[in-house]
């Protein structure tokens, strides 16, 4: 029997007149006269394939094949006049035939949900689709390869947490029956990361799911992708170098260059980014002239004055790669106070404007830890203790998959770079 190769291999090593067998989805056909041409696709490319009706026993049967249509085909390489490689197939076979016919396009908002809902025909009928979600198993790739050669161990934490920490998030809640307790689908990893730190684990990464019951926005889904890194003896300046090159390592690997362009943007991911302090761009000395600052220009009713900040004032100094730094540590419960007590050691990165990645020298002294978690609500003891057997300085970074994708993919919505995202249940009659 004849070894049947993917259609990548057969155009990798090409050669006219070897006899070969193959297998693919009808996604052309043009019968002509005594003649047919068609072309296949598989998971690795497309091939166009011929038949003629003195050469093909069953040639009336193969010109009423329907799109999408899968079928196994053999035959002899040649390439036409035009210059396409070509199967002369002097076989074939039936392999499924759907019941539903293949759309051809998509028109109108509408059907960009649709395209949601059934991703499986997205990517099937947009070949462009399917190569951004390629290029999202490349990037998760790279970053496993980059963080492994530099001698970082990836672990695994739970998703489900008795306590929701990490950040400050409305969680999912579940229950455990036999257990009789409730659970929260955790919001972040972090303090499970961090124990792993005074465990004795001094280089630590994860990638795995988060869970927000929030909202929804072309940068927000409430199921997302988190990659958090935690590094002994360093600090948030390790973090900035960190991020700079991981991100320039990324772009080189799976773009082939650090120069992206993200909407009518051209960026250039190469290091070193820029720093730039919130404080000084707003021409405050401290924490007062900031607050005075706030009160004077941010409205009464928004929830975050610092991301409405950032949105107003600082949007066109982030085209470029850039950490912003100076936070007020009393928004940062889990980061190391600065020289300035007033103020943390640490900052958000963003790239085309998009917040993708938050960074902190992380807080060791379980006293300050304490006071900070009774400032903000839900306070985990157990975490506490593990600190109270000491620590050593730590910077911990956190970036979002999905945005990151984003940027490198060039799409606008969240949605475009998630296989399968939420969306409100649609129930057929």
């Amino acid at each position: 029997m004849q070894k049947k190769l993917n259609i990548k291999e057969i155009l990798e090593k090409f050669e006219e007149g070897r006899k070969v067998s193959t297998f693919g989805r009808l996604i052309l056909i043009r019968p002509h006269g005594g003649s047919c041409f068609a072309h296949i696709r598989d998971g690795t490319g497309k091939i166009q394939i011929y038949a003629k009706r003195d050469e093909l026993y069953n040639f009336t049967q193969f010109t009423h094949l329907k799109l999408g249509d899968i079928i196994s085909v053999s035959g002899r390489l040649f390439i036409t006049k035009t210059g396409e490689r070509t199967i002369n197939i002097f076989e074939w076979q039936l392999l499924c035939s759907p019941k539903k016919s293949m759309p051809k396009e998509w028109y109108g908002i509408e059907n960009v949900e649709i395209r949601y809902r059934k991703r499986y025909l997205d990517i099937l009928v947009n070949e462009e689709k399917k190569e951004i979600f390629e290029k999202r198993t490349k990037i998760v790739k790279a970053i496993r390869n980059f963080l492994d050669e530099r001698g970082f161990l990836e672990v695994e934490t739970p998703m489900m947490q008795a306590i929701p920490g990490g950040a400050e998030a409305k969680p999912f809640l579940t229950h455990h029956n036999t257990l009789d307790f409730d659970l929260y689908l955790r919001v972040a990893p972090e303090l499970y990361l961090k124990r792993l730190v005074v465990g004795g684990f001094d280089r630590i990464y994860e990638i795995g799911k988060n869970f927000r019951n929030e909202g929804i926005s072309t940068q927000h889904n409430p199921e997302f992708t988190m990659l958090e890194v935690y590094q002994a003896y360093a600090d948030y300046n390790d973090c900035m170098k960190l991020i700079e090159e991981l991100i320039f390592y990324i772009a080189n690997s799976v773009l082939g260059s650090p120069k992206i362009v993200y909407c009518d943007y051209e960026i250039d991911l190469t290091p070193p980014w820029k720093r730039l302090s919130l404080l000084s761009y707003l021409s405050c000395r401290n924490l007062y002239e900031l607050d005075k600052f706030i009160e004077k220009n941010v409205p009464k009713n928004v929830e975050n004055p610092f991301n409405w900040l950032v949105d107003e004032y600082l949007k066109n100094e982030l085209i470029q790669p850039v950490f912003l730094l100076d936070f007020p540590s009393r928004t940062s419960p889990l980061a190391k106070r600065g020289k300035d007590p007033d103020f943390s050691e640490r900052f958000e990165v963003f790239i085309a404007g998009c917040e993708i990645g938050n960074a902190y020298s992380e807080l060791t002294d379980p006293d300050l830890q304490l006071e900070n978690f009774k400032k903000h609500g839900n306070i985990d003891y157990d975490y506490i203790e593990a600190l109270s057997y000491g620590m050593p300085p730590t910077g911990g970074l956190g970036i979002g998959i999905d945005r990151l994708v984003m940027i490198l993919t060039n799409q606008t919505s969240i949605r475009e770079v998630i296989l399968f995202p939420l969306l409100k249940p649609k129930f057929d009659k």
